[in-house]
């Protein structure tokens, strides 16, 4: 890793160069803005440490050049305890963070490892992420596909797909790769409304339409004229509002409650629902005419449990978030808690994964993540995966060890679909070991 260090304090710069040098980084020092200017051009800098008071410009002015540069750098300001909100106005601006005089060495290293950990973990995402979705997987990256296509149409959408697994992500990512991205993008949660209000709150009312309404409203589906209306857990929407629902689709109009005239209106339909569509309208509770309305473009968001080695990814992306807020100072999970993760199949998908990195990062007190860190109930459920695999068994019928580690190797292997680096890594061998296992495996088969 290539440091640039921007102090004109030269014993500062002489300490700071050595206690970098002594962690294995790159460090060239140099006392102003105008000598730093021309390091960046030349050279691939992964961090800048600059000092806020310089000679000449003030360091602050490095900002905008380095925020401006492909693959920028991170930057880290120090600066004296009086010029504290200058700095709180750097971050604002994009300074990653900032160092008062005089600081604790071991503090300041720690922010040098944290921020140019944090700076790997956003390479390493690069093409990965879309729109706000992070994942490399195969389900991920058709899903990702998908939403190119059916953006370039402009009828009705139907995100299908578990809690938690970012329905809301993907309408706003098909509105954002719309024609219709600079119009307004609006999420109503069907079920989150009073049955009685929701007429009113999609097409509006006229003054006086009932008791209450002294002014008129033009309601959601105007509101979001020009864009996209997200109708989230549709399946909860009353079958006399579908049926107007219905009437927007193909027709193109609203009539507000209380008016007698139709308004046209522009607007595209995301609807969401963690419910299969197919048996709501076999149970009548949902009209079969909207359904077939609303499938013709159709897109699933798969589970977490679905996504293969997404899990790994998340996790370090979530864990990198925490460190990046300065609630912990952990930096990784140990095998047994890398092994819980995986045996996990996680309901609440990326986000049970999510609120679990902030449980652990929460409790953990060193830097590594422990089993006792995690949730309760993730916890329980590795206990009940290996009691359930014995449990009926006599003495007698009770496996082998090494037929067991074969059988787990396989499990891990196609968990991670195939990637021996993290297979190895969640069983806490060399990938030399690892590679062993399955030539033996092999020979005995």
């Amino acid at each position: 890793m290539n440091i640039l260090l921007v102090e004109d304090d030269a014993a500062l710069a002489e300490l700071l160069c050595e206690e970098l040098e002594a962690e294995g980084y790159q460090v060239q020092a140099v006392d102003s803005v105008e000598a730093a200017e021309p390091l960046l051009e030349t050279h691939n800098i992964d961090l800048v440490i600059s000092d806020l008071r310089l000679p000449g410009r003030n360091g602050i002015t490095l900002l905008p050049v380095v925020k401006a540069m492909n693959n920028a750098p991170a930057m880290l300001l120090i600066t004296a305890f009086g010029s504290v909100d200058q700095a709180v106005q750097a971050l604002k601006a994009g300074a990653d963070d900032f160092l008062t005089k005089p600081f604790d060495m071991d503090h300041c290293l720690l922010t040098v490892r944290r921020l140019l950990e944090h700076r790997q973990l956003k390479a390493s995402v690069g093409g990965r992420r879309f729109h706000g979705m992070l994942g490399e997987s195969a389900a991920m990256q058709s899903l990702f596909k998908s939403i190119e296509q059916v953006a370039r149409a402009d009828g009705p959408v139907l995100v299908l797909g578990e809690s938690g697994t970012g329905k809301e992500l993907v309408a706003k990512a098909i509105h954002q790769q719309s024609e219709r991205k600079l119009g307004p993008f609006l999420a109503v949660n069907c079920a989150g409304i009073p049955s009685e209000l929701l007429e009113s709150e999609f097409f509006g009312h006229a003054a006086g339409a009932y008791t209450g309404a002294g002014k008129s409203r033009q309601g959601l589906l105007r509101e979001a004229e020009g864009g996209t209306l997200l109708l989230d857990e549709i399946g909860e929407m009353p079958l006399a509002l579908q049926a107007k629902l219905l009437r927007v689709l193909q027709e193109g109009t609203v009539r507000p409650v209380g008016s007698d005239k139709e308004v046209r209106v522009d607007v595209r339909i995301i609807a969401a629902t963690h419910r299969d569509p197919e048996a709501m309208v076999a149970e009548n509770d949902f009209r079969e005419d909207l359904f077939f309305r609303l499938e013709t473009f159709t897109l699933q968001v798969p589970p977490l449990r679905q996504r293969g080695d997404d899990i790994a990814l998340l996790t370090r992306y979530f864990l990198t978030q925490q460190q990046q807020s300065g609630k912990t100072q952990a930096r990784q999970l140990s095998q047994a808690a890398w092994q819980i993760l995986l045996n996990y199949h996680f309901p609440g998908n990326v986000r049970e994964l999510q609120n679990a990195m902030e449980r652990a990062a929460v409790f953990c007190e060193g830097e590594e993540i422990k089993p006792e860190h995690l949730p309760q109930r993730l916890r329980q459920s590795q206990d009940s995966a290996v009691q359930s695999v014995f449990e009926g068994l006599s003495s007698e019928a009770l496996p082998p060890l090494v037929s067991l580690q074969q059988d787990y190797v396989h499990y891990v292997l196609e968990k991670t679909q195939g990637n021996k680096a993290h297979a190895a890594q969640i069983l806490g061998v060399t990938r030399r070991t690892l590679y062993r296992w399955l030539e033996e495996a092999q020979n005995e088969g």
